[in-house]
């Protein structure tokens, strides 16, 4: 008996020791999975292939960009354009960040203000230094700005951020409350929720900036289509594969599409793989469509749009598929044949 006693008291030891392990190797995991995926997009930032225009006579033209060939290879992607109004046209447009035109008394340099804070930054700097070096001044003009009181678009990446993560709360929460939920009452969520995340994230958002203008709707609804997308690719992989797939969908869904993405400053500093995972993430794609929508008239916002659906069809099909699965796992012992 007291043998007995002994294996239960050390199978008691050895559960609560496996219990407590759980969330400590969890956290350990999830320390490393940040510090690597953060720390590998920020050790070396460069500027990779920002669009900027180029108006002027051809020689001059071809003198700028085959200067920043040789010095600065890789760090713009030049297009000529033969009147200014072609240029400020594909800034409206979002095919470039920046246009710098020459043949005037002083070159000049115009700048879509919603493009980020790094491309216009990194536009500024390079051909202001450049001309500083002649001698010249650069005079700088700049269209299409953030709000006012969103100078620097981190509210609007925040409303990306605060959606990502609630709409993968939500679902956790429902993961744990009501796990044997059916596919109708899951789906119910993912919609209920989306829809009044998009109206409190961008109407707290626009409580603290100020007006974003006219395209405030359009915002809302991008916003309500990321946070179903999100949610539903969440919910098949819990539905799927249980509190491993939460925990997967945090790791891609939340963190590495969040350091994909480059926060405020965009993917364009970030190393090659980070910049080809970006356009087919959430957020990016996400925030980019946000302000084409808030400051470009609606400009660049199909692409982010497919993206966004693209998401959407694959969490319902996860969601599909968990359903499936589990009607299955149910009905197994029924049809069992009996002892």
């Amino acid at each position: 008996m007291s043998s007995f006693n002994g294996m239960s008291g050390h199978g008691g030891r050895v559960e609560r020791m496996r219990r407590l392990a759980a969330p400590v190797i969890g956290g350990l995991l999830l320390l490393v999975a940040l510090l690597g995926l953060i720390g590998t997009a920020i050790r070396d930032p460069h500027p990779h292939d920002i669009p900027v225009g180029l108006v002027g006579p051809d020689p001059a033209v071809q003198q700028i960009a085959a200067a920043f060939g040789a010095n600065a290879p890789g760090t713009f992607a030049f297009t000529s354009y033969s009147s200014e109004t072609d240029a400020r046209a594909a800034l409206d447009s979002r095919t470039v960040d920046g246009v710098l035109v020459l043949g005037g008394p002083a070159p000049r340099l115009i700048l879509a203000g919603a493009a980020g804070d790094a491309a216009t930054g990194v536009i500024t700097a390079a051909f202001t230094n450049v001309f500083k070096a002649q001698g010249a001044s650069v005079d700088v003009e700049v269209v299409h700005p953030f709000a006012t009181g969103d100078a620097h678009g981190l509210v609007l990446f925040f409303v990306v951020v605060a959606v990502i993560v609630s709409a993968l709360v939500s679902q956790a929460i429902l993961f744990v409350t009501a796990r044997s939920a059916g596919f109708g009452t899951r789906l119910s969520v993912v919609l209920a929720f989306a829809l009044l995340a998009g109206l409190a994230a961008m109407g707290t958002a626009e409580w603290i900036a100020g007006d974003y203008g006219s395209g405030i709707w359009t915002a809302v609804g991008l916003v309500t289509l990321a946070a179903a997308a999100v949610g539903a690719v969440v919910a098949g992989s819990a539905r799927l594969l249980g509190p491993p797939g939460i925990a997967l969908s945090a790791l891609v869904v939340v963190l590495l599409d969040l350091v994909s993405s480059g926060g405020p400053v965009g993917s364009q500093l970030l190393p090659d793989f980070y910049r080809a995972l970006a356009p087919w993430m959430p957020a990016g794609p996400l925030y980019g469509a946000l302000r084409g929508a808030l400051y470009f008239d609606g400009a660049g916002v199909g692409g982010p749009l497919l993206v966004l659906l693209g998401w959407l069809a694959a969490g319902l099909v996860l969601m599909v598929l968990g359903e499936l699965l589990a009607t299955l796992r149910r009905s197994r012992p029924a049809s069992a044949p009996a002892q």
